[in-house]
């Protein structure tokens, strides 16, 4: 959630810091401003409400030049969407502070400045930390160590950048439970929420560690750790240029990342496999040893990344016959929980940095776990550096909040971590192989499907006009009708829930009518004849059916009966292969209706807060 980008240089940053909120505009946001040291010792601010768009239409009215900046995409959590509480804010006319994430104990600290003279103008937790950190310096101490000061009182999540007029050589950046990122350049330096922010200027990038405070200068970077402590961060080079960023020929990003996936299922394979069988050393050193022990395994995850935990369940019970337990990370983190001897824990995350997952990780490194195991598509995450083994899932960027590409290499990372798992309690060699085929064969598969995109722009008219839809699937299909209805609810704003298909005469069959279109998954496996008669009862109470149908299965258009025809493929990757025609079908819907598909209203692309 929200954006950070602040920069210092001998050039003018205003360009650098516009560019970078721009392509942090996938995180979700309501409001973004910019602040600059100027050369005559003041501050230059400018916010507004809306996108960075129109903070750059306000720029145009009212410029700022300065060498020493920082700038701001929020979204709202303490106070409304109003040009006063977003960021940055200033205390005094000198100290500037930008912040992502909350501070829970924000009342008790505001109460004691406001008795201290203080004087708020907005209603958000973050400006508690400008004013606290400008009493520290007017009280004596040096601005690295008013930063220190302030921290120290705050409780919460958090990632902070900070400036003083006064000292405008340096800028202060420090992070809990908040992503932060600094770039490295030649006579230049810049800090981030996230590297797409930076990829115009730098290739070199240091990730700050949890608690870390940084001192950035133009010619350096100094990190102490939570301790004080003068550290040295490893510096990293990214292979990910900044086209990759960038929409190219598609309208949208979630329509390019739709049709990046034969590309991403491809990466996420490589080094994975070698003849016919599953590397487990690609898990990392540990695996060896580890995933031999595994009896059991409890997947934590939120939103598109739960589901693909349910799918994994079903693998992992019927591929490998270990015992697998799912669960939603903001409900796992406050209850008690019972671990049961040698269990994996699993989290699954996009950004590796949802606030959520990162502290059930947390939690169970304390709760008697035999390790934990984080499938990430970022690789200098929160997750990833604290999890004992990894599974990378190389989708690449992804940047429309809908996410897509990550779902479906999530999928394939589980079913690569089950036939792991499977392969050391005794499956067959020739299994195992034939297993791996269909997963070599995926990209191609998902390929050919894409071909749908024309008819599924021409489906979609028929859901435009709709308020509500019911999606329905079966076994592991379940959770992709859970998916397709999650796809199409958040970026078209139609009302979208998902049933397993037996659960049907246990309450949402009293809302089918001729006006609830009900969209079914079918590959053609063994619960299909099942599914068939739960189509029946629909069909009786004049219910219009749209089933994505396996050539295989026998079931034909009719009145009341549209079947999109779908390649035929082995159960074991059908849920991977049926994801892709309900990425498409939500995203046509949503370009009828004219929503803002990237950037769904109230939604952020990480969301690290609770």
């Amino acid at each position: 959630m929200c954006g950070i980008v602040g920069a210092i240089a001998e050039r003018n940053v205003v360009p650098v810091l516009i560019e970078g909120l721009h392509r942090l505009e996938y995180r979700g946001y309501d409001s973004a401003g910019i602040v600059v040291a100027q050369g005559d010792s003041a501050l230059g601010l400018v916010r507004t409400t809306g996108k960075v768009a129109e903070l750059e239409t306000k720029l145009a009215e009212h410029p700022l030049a300065g060498r020493l900046g920082i700038a701001h995409t929020r979204w709202a959590t303490h106070g409304g969407v109003t040009e006063r509480n977003a960021h940055p804010h200033v205390s005094r006319s000198r100290v500037a502070v930008i912040h992502n994430g909350i501070i829970e104990n924000f009342q008790e600290i505001r109460d004691e400045l406001t008795v201290a003279g203080y004087v708020f103008e907005s209603e958000t937790d973050t400006e508690v930390a400008a004013h606290l950190v400008h009493r520290y310096l007017d009280e004596g101490l040096d601005l690295l160590d008013a930063v220190r000061a302030a921290v120290e009182r705050f409780t919460g999540a958090y990632a902070l950048l900070v400036i003083d007029v006064e000292h405008p050589e340096r800028i202060i950046a420090t992070r809990i439970a908040s992503p932060l990122v600094i770039g490295l350049g030649l006579g230049e330096n810049f800090v981030a929420s996230g590297i797409p922010a930076l990829l115009p200027v730098t290739q070199r990038f240091v990730y700050l560690d949890e608690g870390d405070v940084a001192e950035i200068t133009r010619e350096r970077v100094t990190v102490y750790d939570a301790k004080g402590n003068e550290v040295r961060r490893d510096v990293h080079e990214t292979t990910v240029s900044a086209d990759a960023v960038e929409k190219g020929p598609y309208r949208h990003f979630m329509l390019k990342e739709i049709f990046d996936q034969p590309a991403a299922l491809t990466d996420t394979l490589y080094g994975r496999i070698a003849d016919g069988a599953v590397l487990t050393e690609s898990l990392g050193p540990a695996a060896a040893t580890l995933l031999p022990r595994v009896q059991n395994v409890h997947i934590v995850a939120c939103g598109t990344s739960y589901h693909a935990g349910l799918v994994g369940k079903y693998w992992l019970e019927a591929l490998a016959g270990v015992q697998c337990h799912v669960e939603i990370a903001s409900e796992y983190r406050y209850r008690q929980v019972v671990v049961p001897p040698d269990s994996l824990f699993v989290t699954l995350s996009q950004s590796g940095e949802t606030a959520d997952t990162l502290e059930a990780l947390r939690r169970a490194k304390k709760s008697g776990y035999l390790g934990s195991l984080t499938i990430c598509n970022s690789a200098h995450s929160s997750m990833v550096r604290e999890s004992d083994l990894v599974m990378m899932t190389h989708a690449g960027p992804e940047i429309g909040v809908a996410s897509t590409k990550a779902f479906t290499t999530q999928l394939q990372s589980l079913l690569l971590v089950t036939l792991m798992l499977a392969s050391q309690r005794g499956m067959s060699e020739s299994r195992e192989r034939e297993f791996v085929s269909q997963l070599v064969k995926l990209p191609k598969i998902v390929e050919q499907t894409l071909t749908m995109d024309a008819a599924l722009r021409e489906l979609a008219e028929v859901f435009a006009e709709k308020h509500h839809t019911l999606f329905l699937g079966r076994g592991p299909m379940w959770p992709i009708a859970m998916e397709g209805a999650l796809k199409l609810k958040e970026i078209s704003y139609i009302h979208a829930e998902a049933y397993a298909a037996g659960e049907l005469k246990h309450g949402p069959l009293a809302l089918i009518d001729e006006e609830m279109p009900v969209v079914v998954v079918a590959p053609n496996n063994e619960l299909l004849d099942k599914l068939k008669s739960n189509m029946q009862v629909v069909r009786a109470r004049g219910g219009q059916l749209y089933v994505f149908a396996d050539a295989e299965t026998g079931i034909d258009s009719d009145d009341g009966v549209t079947v999109l025809p779908m390649p035929h493929v082995d159960l074991l990757i059908a849920p991977i292969v049926y994801t892709v025609p309900l990425q498409l079908l939500a995203y046509h819907v949503a370009v009828l209706k004219g929503t803002d598909v990237d950037q769904p209203r109230n939604l952020a692309k990480s969301v690290t807060v609770e």
